[in-house]
């Protein structure tokens, strides 16, 4: 358009000149070279004003595209109550192991992925690989901790259907680095409960009032065949796991004084061989109970105190006979936690725990663990962990007294 309007220019400035009135004016009239550089001279111009005009158009469809991408992601968020409806979370810890073990470790990489799909229907799922790499002959494991569907119920209660972790002890369900004190999970829930522990199955939670909450869970169950009932090797993580017989689990909490939790779990499986003949079947139950207490003694200083037993009874024949018709533990944990400037804390932990996969024998073959360190957190969500481990094994040749480091994370 600006060409167009520039040659109308020239023309209309060449028929002016060439009929202008003869006089003095005439003789002032330029000649045709000087006219035609004249024309050269705008047609420059035009080719510069093209030139501005050609970016400028450019810049326009460009800052179009960002609008209409702006509009889309504005209606997306609005569409979701402002708020994102996919979630991005994980946390990792890296260990080292002094005395025997002398090793350092990636022990767990957990990234976590949600989905929203309305306010009553939502996704969580969590993909871990311990031990840094994994495959034939590795260290190693490639593992797909939860992966359920929740969906509310009403306000009080809400349902799970998928991979879900067991509802028991406080570190099968919550054991990011920066909720516990140690480099390493204690030995009482890792070899009796065992944590962690998941399975596939349906749960039912809720709260039935202001003090009291509660979990029911049918799911696949452990399966301790040629394993000699030993619980931890039992689980199969929902890998084709076979499912002849059901689990059962059941938990209720206690919450009605403000940082004071306690709580109970029982659970039955009427054979954790997942033998298809009534003759082999190995039933059994576990009850597990616990108290936390988290209680404020200044404005910036907290004191802490955990408790846990746990037992497994196996009702059959080939497990009396080695003792494993009984496993049990239990461990005492206080602790001490100081918040200082910036929100920075450190916190200092003693325990004392016990374990036995052989209780029912008439061998002293309990495991005794005393531990105390040190946690810094220089961010809530971050964790620098020290602590000092003394073993007091039945067998001298397992204990291992040592020092732990460690750093771990979440968000």
């Amino acid at each position: 358009m600006i060409k167009n309007i520039l040659n109308a220019t020239v023309s209309t400035m060449v028929i002016a000149l060439t009929f202008s009135v003869p006089g003095a004016n005439a003789q002032e009239m330029p000649d045709r070279e000087e006219l035609w550089k004249m024309i050269l001279q705008q047609q420059e111009q035009i080719k510069k004003l093209e030139a501005v005009v050609g970016v400028t158009k450019a810049k326009i469809t460009k800052n179009e595209e960002k609008i209409e991408a702006t509009g889309a992601m504005i209606d997306q968020v609005s569409a979701s109550g402002g708020q994102s409806t996919t979630t991005v979370g994980g946390y990792a810890e890296l260990h080292y192991n002094g005395g025997k073990a002398d090793q350092i470790d990636l022990h767990r990489y957990v990234m976590f992925l949600g989905h929203e799909f309305s306010d009553t229907i939502r996704f969580y799922s969590e993909l871990e690989v311990e031990h840094a790499i994994s495959g034939e002959g590795k260290v190693g494991e490639v593992e797909v901790e939860q992966a359920f569907v929740e969906f509310d119920l009403n306000e009080n209660h809400m349902a799970g259907v998928g991979v879900q972790l067991i509802p028991v002890g406080f570190l099968n369900e919550t054991h990011e680095p920066p909720t516990f004190y140690g480099v390493e999970r204690n030995n009482v829930e890792k070899n009796i409960i065992p944590a962690t522990w998941w399975e596939a199955g349906i749960k039912l939670s809720g709260n039935l009032n202001e003090s009291f909450s509660y979990d029911l869970m049918m799911h696949s169950g452990l399966d301790t065949t040629g394993k000699g009932y030993n619980i931890r090797s039992g689980r199969k993580k929902v890998g084709k796991a076979p499912w002849k017989n059901t689990a059962f689990t059941a938990r209720m909490s206690w919450h009605a004084i403000p940082g004071v939790e306690i709580g109970a779990t029982f659970q039955y499986q009427d054979d954790i061989t997942q033998s298809s003949t009534a003759d082999e079947n190995a039933s059994a139950t576990l009850f597990e109970i616990h108290t936390d207490v988290r209680r404020a003694t200044s404005e910036n200083t907290t004191i802490g105190f955990r408790a846990l037993f746990a037992q497994w009874n196996v009702n059959a024949d080939a497990a009396d006979v080695i003792g494993r018709d009984i496993q049990r533990g239990w461990y005492v944990e206080p602790s001490y936690k100081v918040t200082l400037d910036n929100d920075h804390a450190v916190g200092v932990f003693a325990r004392y725990s016990q374990w036995d996969n052989e209780a029912g024998d008439n061998i002293d073959s309990a495991f005794r663990q005393t531990s105390f360190g040190i946690n810094y957190w220089p961010n809530e969500y971050v964790v620098l962990k020290l602590d000092y481990q003394i073993d007091d094994f039945d067998d001298g040749s397992k204990e291992d007294n040592r020092i732990n480091l460690g750093i771990g994370l979440q968000f």
